[in-house]
């Protein structure tokens, strides 16, 4: 099988050019689109809403319809596989109650995203409106579109800059505003952190375009942490910090399953799933990844900046926390 793994923001200047990605997706059996623009806020004062919709809405939008059209005009494309996000679902029902599962069918509502405007707001409307054009030009045009509902990733990267991702798992220690709210909205909306190695979401793009029954949206989430258990994780790993660590008794409870059910029942199986207790299965795929090359005493940006390179080395990728390893497997006996 032929595959196009497309990423919209490289050819950004191309996004609103329809026949741009002809090219890129002639002769190929399936496409992969796995990027968006990760502006979580913006900085507008006045027609705030029209902005957004007008600068990174509409252009999202835009791009993925004309790279759907270039699909359906190559006359090779089988299907299409969309990089979803745990932002654009929801485990409050309309009267703000948990639900006890969380499946694909939860997603967020636009009047609501836009009245509450929580911490990464822009990103989350953006991400559920693109999807819900992508699947409704899909649907009336016969093309095989399913997307994965990607969770807070944690894993190595090879990227000149440290992932998004990353920064928001690291955000209680380094203390930077902008990744810690979105991790506070995202606990506030979801009730806990739903996490998923790399290579696990990797797995599941891959699974999704070969499985020939795979049909519409797919969570991919092996585990969900309480944030007090997060905030535990990294008073350990980064004995530096003044965060004081939380008893375990004193561990919040997760009000709601994120359910990944779907995706399970179609054969999907996490490479990193373990048969040890829930807690030691969220810590393992921490620590074997989230903070593979990052220094100890990294806090600021210019920090993240300074060990980019440091990162991108394969050592650093394959070098695991030994010492955290042995720890919660002591801890889980």
């Amino acid at each position: 099988m032929l595959i196009v793994a497309f990423l919209s923001h490289n050819v950004s200047s191309d996004l609103n050019e329809e026949g741009s990605f002809d090219e890129a997706v002639k002769g190929c059996d399936g496409v992969f689109h796995v990027a968006a623009s990760m502006e979580f806020n913006v900085v507008e004062k006045e027609n705030i809403e029209a902005h957004v919709q007008a600068n990174i809405i509409d252009p999202a939008i835009r791009g993925t319809l004309n790279l759907l059209k270039s699909c359906l005009n190559s006359n090779s494309v089988k299907r299409v596989v969309f990089t979803s996000s745990i932002s654009t679902i929801t485990a409050k029902d309309c009267n703000g109650k948990w639900k006890p599962i969380v499946d694909e069918s939860c997603q967020i509502k636009t009047e609501q995203v836009v009245k509450t405007q929580a911490s990464g707001w822009v990103y989350a409307l953006s991400k559920h409106l693109t999807e819900e054009a992508a699947f409704k030009f899909a649907k009336e045009n016969g093309i095989d579109l399913v997307s994965v509902i990607t969770t807070t990733v944690a894993g190595p990267f090879f990227t000149a800059s440290v992932p998004s991702s990353v920064k928001v798992l690291l955000s209680p220690i380094t203390g930077e505003p902008e990744f810690f709210n979105i991790l506070s909205a995202v606990n506030a909306r979801i009730g806990s952190i739903a996490l998923v190695h790399i290579e696990d979401i990797c797995s599941a793009h891959i699974f999704l375009m070969e499985h020939s029954k795979a049909e519409g949206r797919y969570i991919c989430s092996s585990q969900s942490c309480p944030t007090s258990m997060l905030v535990n994780l990294l008073a350990k790993e980064y004995s530096y910090s003044n965060k004081r660590r939380i008893s375990e008794k004193n561990y919040d409870e997760i009000p709601s399953e994120i359910s990944s059910k779907k995706l399970k029942d179609l054969g999907f199986c996490y490479k990193l799933q373990t048969n040890r207790d829930k807690k030691n299965s969220v810590m393992e795929r921490m620590q074997r990844g989230a903070f593979k090359g990052i220094p100890k005493d990294f806090k600021k940006e210019d920090n993240y900046a300074r060990y980019s390179i440091q990162v991108r080395r394969s050592e650093n990728l394959t070098r695991g926390s030994e010492n955290l390893t042995r720890e919660m497997e002591l801890h889980a006996r």
